[in-house]
Parts: structure tokens; C-alpha cells; sequence
């Protein structure tokens, strides 16, 4: 009688753990779709876990999140976010690629690793509230990304500062020559 019973309480506390773990799973990634700019969504069936690994070190190398995670939790942290728009493609093996910071990296990653292996799939993808379908993320992945963009800011930026100082250095040399012209003037005129 004791040993069933303890054996039975035994188990009500694991699951009741169990239960706990993945509440805080569930919230700890509802929080990560309210920070992410961009989330991506694939189909990783196929692919050996070395592949997977090599995933995450490039997506990690851009400062992007790869999580594979079951679908329950995933439509349940999706509830309230941008995300939920997209729940429906929570079936089968499913990943989430998030990025905080630049919404273009993860689309290059993943478009060009699904181009060398073609066991990895991209479904979906959401952005600023507005669901992606593979074709915009294949789109997004051609733009140049953040990092990109501001270093050709910053060159634009710098080549206006250049102009607008050789011009305002252009003044102070011209009236020097007008100054040294005069002064020749006169040293002729003072000659004759």
C-alpha cells in the first residue's frame, strides 16, 4: 500500500514539474516574440543535429535566436503577439528564428543554409505585424542588411560634410588671393 502510494505521489510531483517547466518555457518565449523584430519559421525535418548545430552557430554569429521548440507551446507563446497571425503553420517539425535588432539578417542566413541544404524548408515568417510568405523572405534576404545600410549612410553623410567644408575653405583662399592680387596691384602701380 505505502510503496503505491508513494509511487503515485512520486509521479503527481514530476508532472506537476513538468507542468511548471513548461509554463516557464511558454513564457519565456512569448516574451522573445514581443522583443523579436522578425521571426522565421522552418520545417527542419531531415536534417542531423550536426546540421541544426551549424544552423545556430551561423544564425548565432548574427545575433539571432534559433529555437526548436513542440507546436503546443509555440501557438501558446504566440497568443497576444504578432505571432499568433502565423499559428496556423505551427505543424510538423517546427523552428523559430528570431532577431532583435536587424529584421534582414536572419532571411539572408536561412535562405542561403536552405540553399545548400534542401532538407531544411521555410515556411513563414512575420514582421512588424505582417505575416511573410517564402517568397518575401527570400526578398528580404537580397536586401542590404543593417550594418550595410549604415556604413553607406555614414559614407553619403561624410561625402556632403567634405563638399560643405571645402567650400567654406574655398572662401578664406580666394579672399587671400583677392588680398594678394590687390597687393601686386599696387606694388606695380607703385613701381611706374
Amino acid at each position: 500500500f505505502f510503496l503505491r502510494f508513494f509511487c503515485r505521489l512520486r509521479k503527481e510531483v514530476f508532472e506537476l514539474v513538468r507542468i511548471d517547466k513548461k509554463k516557464e518555457i511558454v513564457k519565456d518565449l512569448h516574451e522573445k516574440f514581443l522583443r523579436s523584430k522578425v521571426v522565421i519559421v522552418t520545417d527542419y525535418k531531415g536534417l542531423d543535429v550536426t546540421t541544426i548545430n551549424d544552423l545556430r552557430r551561423k544564425l548565432g554569429a548574427e545575433e539571432i535566436e534559433y529555437k526548436v521548440v513542440k507546436n503546443s507551446p509555440l501557438i501558446r507563446a504566440s497568443e497576444e503577439t504578432d505571432i499568433a497571425l502565423i499559428k496556423d503553420h505551427f505543424k510538423g517539425p517546427s523552428a523559430v528564428a528570431l532577431s532583435y535588432d536587424d529584421p534582414v539578417a536572419p532571411a539572408k542566413v536561412l535562405t542561403k543554409f536552405s540553399e545548400e541544404h534542401k532538407k531544411l524548408e521555410i515556411k513563414t515568417g512575420v514582421m512588424d505585424g505582417k505575416v511573410l510568405d517564402v517568397d518575401a523572405i527570400k526578398t528580404i534576404s537580397t536586401l542590404p542588411s543593417r550594418e550595410e545600410l549604415l556604413g553607406q549612410f555614414l559614407s553619403a553623410a561624410n561625402g556632403v560634410v567634405t563638399g560643405f567644408v571645402r567650400v567654406l575653405n574655398a572662401i578664406p583662399v580666394q579672399f587671400l588671393n583677392v588680398l594678394q592680387a590687390i597687393k601686386e596691384q599696387k606694388e606695380a602701380d607703385g613701381l611706374e
